[in-house]
Formats: C-alpha cells, structure tokens, sequence
C-alpha cells in the first residue's frame, strides 16, 4: 500500500508550473513572483464529502470541481488565476483514487494556466481544501460594494441545473445526465468576467443560490433588488425535468452549485457588455435592477410578489435559511 510520501510523489509528478513559480512543491513552502502593478487576489474553499458531492461522485469530478469553486471565485474578483494549494484528508491511502482525483484538477488547470505549488495530505473523513491565487490589474478588481441605484442585474449563463439534479438524486428517481454535469463539472466564468472588467460595478459569484448570494452583494453596496422571475435564464433540460414554474423558481433562487457570476452595471453599458461577452463566446441575461432600500424583491411574469422561504445553504444550520 501507497504510504502519505508516496501519495505527495504522485501529486507533485503531476504538478503543473509557470515560470512566475520559483520553487514550487518539495521544501517548506512555495516561492512566487507576483507581476509589477497586479494585485495578488487568494480564495479557499473547502469540499466535504456528503456536503458538497454526492458520495457517489467520480474522484475525477471532484478534483474538477475542487478547483473550480476556487476559480469561480478568483473570476468574480475579475482576477486571471495563477496558482493553487491544495489539502487533502484522505480516509486511506487509495492511490487510484488520487490518481482519479488530480485527472480532474488537472484537466481544469491546464485549461487555466493554474500550477500546483504546495499543499498536505492526512488522514481522515474524505476533505479537499484549496486557496487559489491569482492576479488582477491594480484597481481593477470587482467587488461587491460597487452596484449603484439603477444598475441592471445579470447572471451569466444558466441558474437552477445543479440544484435540479441534486433534487433528482435526493429523490432517487430518474435523473439527467446533463443536469448531473451541471453539478459535478461547473464552468469558472473566467473570461466573462475579465470581459467584464471596466463595465461591471459589482460582482459575486452564484454558490450558496442566487438570493442568498445577490443577497451578500446587496448588503454589501448598501441597496435592494428587484428581481423579474420571468426572466431567470433557463435550460430546456431543467424545464423538462421541472414543469413546474415554482418548484423551478426555488431551485433557481436557493438551490446552489450554479457557480454562474451575478453581476450589476449601470443601463448604458448593455450592449458593450453583450459585445464584450459575445467576443468570448458568452452569454448574460438581466434579471432585474438595483433599486434604492435594502433586500430583495422578486415578481412573477404576472406582477406578482414571490414569497422565497429558503434563500441558499447554510453550513451551520445543515440547511437553506
């Protein structure tokens, strides 16, 4: 059996590298080069099996995901990643397992121009944990404090696929397997966000669910928000799977996973961002708009008020609050 030295040899054989990495894994921590006139933006996220995945997720979907969450979060900064560290507790030493695992991160990476450079292994209830760094123009870097009575509200690409196929799998029924890749493979919205860079005043990314992330940015700026639930961008597949429309607006707003950005701008930047967007073969929707007050406010096509009784998860509460 593999021991925890040979189990970092195959870590460190697979580790990427950059040449801002000037010692990476090996010695008692990594040394790096942050480029003159960037701002070094660093995120961690934590994974817990049963909590995160479903126990029944391939070790390849989680080591993307693993390293997804993170860059998900770098993109809402607007921050181009550069480096990763990773902590993993492992219930044993299954170098399959870890062999599965880092195909996943890997992959991800490479796409990303992401290098590992540190990191610890230990025994345990199966946990990934990874701080991502990278770099964003001095100033540049989105916030959620920037929106501003009047701005438009946007989400990015899709809202509600991961949480549906949660529902599935909770159900134990039938169940889709493009939802259940919404859920183990999210896409880092990386270049929209840099597209966004200039035209946004305020960003975050869509993990715990749209209301309750909306929610930190609002609180955040100091404002309110009008949300159009007749808006909400929708796949065919999650309108399939979820005919009906209230059950769909739940998930949408509470249920998490999407890691889509949510994003304001003022009005007059519309169509430079639809063109920022479509230059990086992406796409936005608008949602509602910043509106003067605190909270948030959400409207059915026929004008009426929606009543949201969960707004996202919550970790000590084991539950949506």
């Amino acid at each position: 059996m593999p021991g925890e030295f040979d189990l970092i040899g195959r870590v460190r054989a697979r580790a990427g590298t950059r040449p801002d990495v000037l010692l990476g894994i090996g010695d008692d921590a990594a040394l790096l080069r942050v480029p003159r006139g960037f701002e070094l933006a660093v995120s961690t996220d934590t994974l817990i099996a049963g909590v995160h995945f479903p126990d029944d997720t391939t070790a390849a979907d989680i080591g993307w995901k693993a390293l997804a969450v993170n860059l998900s979060d770098l993109a809402a900064m607007a921050a181009t990643p550069a480096w990763a560290v990773l902590a993993l507790t492992l219930p044993s030493d299954d170098g399959d397992w870890l062999d599965g695992f880092l195909d996943g991160f890997e992959e991800l990476a490479r796409r990303h121009d992401v290098a590992l450079v540190g990191g610890d292994t230990t025994r345990g209830p199966l946990s990934i944990t990874i701080t991502a760094h990278g770099f964003v123009p001095a100033g540049a870097a989105l916030r959620r404090s920037g929106a501003r009575v009047g701005d438009d509200i946007w989400v990015t690409g899709t809202l509600g696929d991961a949480a549906g196929a949660l529902a599935q799998w909770r159900r134990g029924g039938p169940r889709s397997a493009k939802l259940r890749y919404r859920l183990d493979r999210p896409t880092p919205r990386l270049a929209e966000a840099l597209a966004l860079r200039g035209l946004a005043t305020a960003a975050i990314d869509v993990s715990d669910g749209l209301a309750a992330d909306l929610g930190h940015l609002t609180d955040a700026s100091g404002i309110g928000a009008q949300i159009d639930l007749g808006r909400l961008p929708t796949s065919r597949i999650l309108a399939d799977h979820f005919a009906d429309e209230h059950e769909r607006w739940r998930l949408q707003l509470s249920g998490g996973d999407d890691y889509e950005l949510c994003f304001t701008a003022p009005a007059a930047n519309a169509l430079a961002i639809e063109q920022a967007l479509a230059a990086c073969a992406a796409s936005a929707t608008v949602i509602g708009a910043v509106i003067a007050g605190r909270g948030l406010a959400f409207t059915t096509p026929d004008g009426e008020a929606f009543e949201l009784n969960a707004s996202g998860y919550d970790h000590f509460t084991g539950g949506h609050v």
